[in-house]
C-alpha cells in the first residue's frame, strides 16, 4: 500500500472499524431505536466502499499481502453492507447477527492492513486500534448527539458512555502518535506539503489529539446539565472533536506506511 489513496485507506477503515465497534460491542442496540442504527449503517455504507475503492488503489505488488487485505475489506464491506440492508428489509435479529460479525471482519481487515506499516506489526496494529477507537468514538458521538432530537426519551447513558469512550481514546491515540516517533521519514507531499517540513506532522497529529481530549473534556462537562440543551451543546462540541480526530488520524497516517513497498 503506499500513496495518498494508502493514507485515506488507512483513516477510512479505521473510521468504519471503530464506528462498528462502538454500534455493536455494546448495549446501544437495547438502548436506541432501529433508525439509529439504519442511519449509521449508511454512512458506514458509503465509508466501506469509499474504503475498498481506496485500498484497491493503493495496493501495488510489492506488497505480499495485497490480496488478502483487499479481500478482507471487501467481506468486511459486504458484512456492513448487508446488515443495514437487513434493518431496511426489516429483519431485525438477522441484521444484529450479521452486525456482530462485522465487528472481527473489520478488526481483521486493520490486522493485515497492519503488514503495510512501516514499525513492526504490533505496533502498527496498536496504531490503528487507537485511531480506530478516536474516529469511532467521535463519529459515533456525533451521530447519537443527532438522534436525541428525533428520541427525545433516550436516557444519557448512551452518549455519557460514548464520551467516556472518546476520552480513553484519546489518550491511547496520544500514546499512538507517540509511538510513531518525531524524527523525519519518507512520506508523499500529496497530502498537505506542510506535513512533510521538518517532521512537523506527527506534532500536528499530538496537537490535534490534543485538541480532541479537551473538546471531549468540554463535552463532560455539559452533559452534567440537565437540561435537553446540553446534549444539543455537546452535539455542537462532537463537531469540532469529528475535525480535529479526523485531521490528527490523516496527518500520522502519512508517516505510517513502509514506501519501500511502491518502490522498486
Amino acid at each position: 500500500m503506499t500513496g495518498v489513496a494508502g493514507v485515506m485507506a488507512l483513516v477510512l477503515a479505521e473510521a468504519v472499524a471503530g464506528a462498528t465497534v462502538f454500534l455493536w460491542a455494546g448495549p446501544l442496540w437495547t438502548e436506541v431505536k432501529p433508525g439509529f442504527f439504519k442511519l449509521l449503517g449508511v454512512i458506514l455504507t458509503v465509508l466501506a466502499i469509499l474504503t475498498w475503492l481506496s485500498v484497491e488503489a493503493a495496493v501495488v505488488e510489492r506488497f505480499p499481502s495485497g490480496d488478502v487485505v483487499l479481500a478482507t475489506t471487501v467481506v468486511a464491506g459486504a458484512a456492513t453492507v448487508l446488515w443495514t440492508a437487513l434493518l431496511f428489509l426489516r429483519q431485525p435479529a438477522l441484521a444484529r447477527v450479521v452486525g456482530w460479525l462485522s465487528v472481527p471482519a473489520w478488526l481483521a481487515a486493520l490486522v493485515w492492513m497492519g503488514g503495510a506499516g512501516r514499525q513492526s506489526l504490533g505496533l502498527a496494529v496498536f496504531q490503528l486500534a487507537a485511531g480506530a477507537a478516536l474516529l469511532g468514538a467521535s463519529t459515533d458521538g456525533l451521530l447519537l448527539g443527532h438522534w436525541y432530537l428525533t428520541d427525545r426519551r433516550l436516557p444519557r447513558r448512551p452518549i455519557d458512555r460514548m464520551t467516556m469512550a472518546l476520552l480513553a481514546s484519546v489518550v491511547a491515540a496520544a500514546v499512538a502518535v507517540i509511538s510513531a516517533g518525531f524524527t523525519g521519514v519518507e512520506t508523499s507531499t500529496a497530502i498537505n506539503p506542510l506535513l512533510t517540513v521538518g517532521a512537523l506532522a506527527p506534532w500536528i497529529a499530538l496537537g490535534m489529539v490534543a485538541a480532541t481530549g479537551l473538546i471531549a473534556g468540554f463535552v463532560n462537562a455539559v452533559l452534567k446539565g440537565e437540561r435537553a440543551s446540553a446534549v444539543q451543546s455537546a452535539t455542537g462540541f462532537y463537531y469540532l472533536a469529528v475535525v480535529t480526530a479526523f485531521t490528527a488520524e490523516v496527518a500520522v497516517k502519512t508517516r505510517f506506511l513502509d514506501t519501500s513497498f511502491g518502490t522498486g
